[in-house]
């Protein structure tokens, strides 16, 4: 079964996706993630947006870095457009295909100006055996010693 999500962001914001439940026996898989300007064409952007396992504490409004290596990061795109017509527009996305069974935040950075940006998410619903679901609670835990 797939699951999806849409909204719209303000610039600096940041968005709980409420996935866990009681059990923790369903996990997610991301099939599809895309993002689209709330102005396309009207506006010069560069909208960037990240799926993080825990909250951010902060969302800059200015800078957005990308580290792969940060294992709390399951996805990441980004849109830049211009309001010149002899600009093209690039769109780039990349998300790790984990399993996990916990809500996730999505959060968005306008380095460029501050316009909200539209995301939509595809997650790819699993059933989780027990020995699953304690390997990827243990995980979260151990990344994550602050509770969420």
């Amino acid at each position: 079964m797939i699951k999806t999500f849409r909204g719209i962001l303000d610039d600096g914001a940041q968005k709980k996706v409420r996935l866990s439940t009681k059990k923790g026996k369903i996990g997610y898989r991301i099939v599809k993630f895309e993002i689209y300007p709330n102005k396309p064409g009207q506006e010069s952007v560069e909208n960037n947006i990240a799926i993080w396992k825990v909250k951010q504490s902060s969302v800059s409004t200015s800078v957005f870095t990308v580290d792969f290596s940060d294992a709390n990061m399951l996805a990441v795109a980004s849109y830049h457009d211009s309001s010149s017509e002899s600009t093209t527009s690039d769109f780039v996305t990349i998300f790790d295909r984990e399993i996990f069974n916990q809500d996730v935040f999505i959060t968005h950075t306008d380095t460029n100006s501050n316009i909200p940006c539209n995301y939509y998410l595809e997650l790819e619903t699993i059933n989780m055996t027990d020995n699953a679901t304690a390997v990827s609670t243990l995980r979260d835990i151990r990344l994550n010693p602050e509770p969420i």
